[in-house]
């Protein structure tokens, strides 16, 4: 018992140092992801966990390497986030945003290779408004003629 009483909590949040960083910021749908980004060992921190615990699904930790990978720089680099609003799928676009423009600040060199693969621009679509009359926005009820 004594023991339990003195011992650090299990999820405390980790404290990362990132003074000489690039800040940028990167949106998707609802999300907003704030993005640090400094020279280190390829750490990647998004609310206080690691990435591999906050993102569950393969294709989201892969998605957002995917800059990194692009530029060949997996391991060069330590990443923290901060991303709120929208869900899962919405934050890892948020975060992918992010990045490429930290990076872009980072090695002003590499905006061509993001660029071609668009993750230095917004993705501005959203979900499209449900108008009434409709079940949805575009589907309708079943229409009957008798």
């Amino acid at each position: 018992m004594e023991n339990q009483l003195n011992s650090e909590p299990i999820n405390k949040k980790i404290k990362l140092d990132f003074k000489d960083s690039k800040y940028a910021t990167g949106r998707r749908k609802k999300a907003i992801a704030k993005v640090w980004l400094k020279k280190g060992s390829g750490i990647i921190h998004v609310n206080g966990k690691k990435m591999v615990d906050y993102f569950k699904k393969p294709n989201l930790q892969i998605s957002i390497c995917r800059p990194l990978t692009l530029v060949k720089r997996e391991n060069e680099f330590d990443i923290r986030c901060s991303v709120k609003g929208g869900g899962l799928s919405g934050q890892a676009g948020a975060i992918i945003h992010g990045l490429a423009r930290a990076i872009v600040l980072f090695e002003p060199d590499l905006k061509l290779t993001l660029k071609k693969e668009k993750l230095t621009t917004r993705d501005s679509r959203a979900v499209e408004r449900k108008k009434y009359g409709h079940k949805k926005a575009r589907k309708s009820f079943q229409f009957s003629k008798r």
